[in-house]
């Protein structure tokens, strides 16, 4: 048996993606489109479709819990066409590599979208004796500066 990621392991994606804890990116709601890809590259890229567009059904899903599919569809709204998020990759000559990326891509792009809200800051108020020597230390320098100029040294 060859181990994943090596030159014979062609058949089959490697273990699923997951988004965060138990979810994951289920392969039955993936779509895959391929094409060549753009550029220079000579023989290989004008005969091989390396370039790898992966499609994933949002707004019809159910992998994702609700919370985190309401979250996404609002964070991902610029994104989405019909509530589909699409994904491309082309920078590896390997259709292989292409695909390993874009459902990376994907994966880290569901991730960040479904995260939990950071939790707001409380406004902190800095104290009255830190604020007075502050600008005690203000003045002292001001003085300082204001020592250096050659204006009474005639």
């Amino acid at each position: 048996m060859t181990p994943p990621g090596s030159a014979g392991d062609h058949g089959r994606m490697p273990a699923p993606y997951v988004i965060r804890g138990s979810v994951s990116l289920p392969e039955a709601e993936l779509v895959w489109r391929f094409s060549r890809s753009s550029g220079p590259g000579g023989q290989h890229v004008n005969t091989s479709d390396s370039r790898v567009e992966l499609r994933f059904d949002l707004a019809r899903t159910e992998a994702l819990p609700p919370v985190w599919k309401e979250r996404a569809l609002e964070r991902l709204a610029g994104r989405l066409v019909d509530g589909v998020v699409s994904v491309r990759a082309s920078e590896h000559r390997s259709q292989w590599r292409n695909r390993e990326t874009a459902a990376v891509r994907l994966a880290s792009l569901l991730a960040e979208a479904t995260a939990p809200p950071p939790k707001p800051r409380r406004p902190t108020r800095i104290s009255r004796g830190l604020n007075e020597r502050r600008l005690r230390e203000k003045k002292q320098r001001s003085d300082v500066k204001r020592g250096r100029t050659g204006r009474g040294w005639t």
